[in-house]
């Protein structure tokens, strides 16, 4: 059995090497409408009609855009929105990216054969809509980064092992040892999400928020984007299922931050302020 796993990580490593390579990831099926839309916004030439019938082809995303666009986060004056095409354009081209994603990679979690697996992906896609959700209210009570671009920043935070996740039904040892898997995520998680985040040719400003050499120290108050998703990544409560199978305890939530150095007043003004609208981004997200 140690020899079969030892075989197929060797091949899916390999696999991956000659992608990151050749510069082009394979991405799952479940993706393809998150990488749709994404071409179809980069281009000027497209219509909201046309990326309206992306999204009307997408049932669940469909539903989720709507439930967005009206919430009170972004539809404060109540004016209720029941076209995708009003919706489309109310949330805004990087929201819809990040509920794009945030649709597929739920259905990639629940397409799992493997019960282990299917666990792991779920308790990241709910991390991850967490931290997209803080992000989103911290952003827009700090003012020092555009909303919806730090939801999408948060929402991608994990993308490197969700990425991993999504390829390892190719490779059924992987599911069959599950701690074996989470120390080849640990591996290569940092480089797949740095080329996943190329692939989708994300703005500047979030592939930066990302860098591992700029981490978050308790720099207070957050002054740009990549402060701004590291301390949503922090006072995020739902734990990152990788920490446990690999063995780690993190301490999470205000406490966490507080230990950073934080005025705990200060952080308990912020986060208090930015509760009300997480919860209503996070809603529309789970749905």
């Amino acid at each position: 059995m140690s020899a079969d796993f030892e075989a197929q990580a060797k091949a899916f490593a390999d696999q991956i090497e000659a992608e990151l390579a050749d510069g082009r990831l394979n991405f799952p099926v479940s993706m393809e409408v998150s990488l749709r839309i994404k071409r179809l916004a980069d281009d000027p030439a497209t219509t909201l009609d046309q990326i309206t019938t992306v999204v009307q082809a997408e049932p669940v995303l469909s539903a989720k855009t709507l439930r967005m666009a009206n919430t009170v986060a972004l539809n404060p004056y109540g004016a209720q929105i029941d076209t995708v095409r009003d919706a489309v354009r109310r949330i805004g081209l990087l929201s819809l990216r990040s509920l794009a994603f945030a649709v597929a990679s739920e259905q990639l979690a629940a397409d799992h054969r493997s019960p282990n697996m299917r666990t792991l992906a779920a308790g990241l896609w709910m991390r991850s809509v967490d931290i997209a959700a803080w992000s989103f209210a911290l952003a827009r009570q700090t003012r020092v980064a555009n909303p919806d671009a730090a939801m999408l920043a948060g929402m991608m935070t994990h993308i490197g092992q969700f990425f991993l996740i999504a390829r390892a039904s190719d490779y059924p040892e992987m599911e069959r040892n599950i701690d074996r898997f989470a120390l080849f995520v640990e591996g290569w998680q940092q480089r797949v999400g740095v080329a996943v985040l190329e692939a989708f040719d994300l703005p500047e400003n979030i592939c930066d928020s990302f860098d591992p050499a700029q981490a978050y120290y308790g720099q207070w108050p957050p002054t740009d984007l990549h402060q701004l998703v590291h301390l949503a990544a922090q006072v995020s409560e739902q734990p990152n299922p990788f920490d446990g199978l690999l063995g780690r305890t993190v301490r999470r939530g205000r406490a966490a931050v507080v230990d950073m150095g934080v005025d705990e007043a200060a952080l308990g003004t912020l986060l208090d302020a930015s509760h009300a609208e997480r919860d209503l981004i996070l809603s529309a997200v789970r749905g």
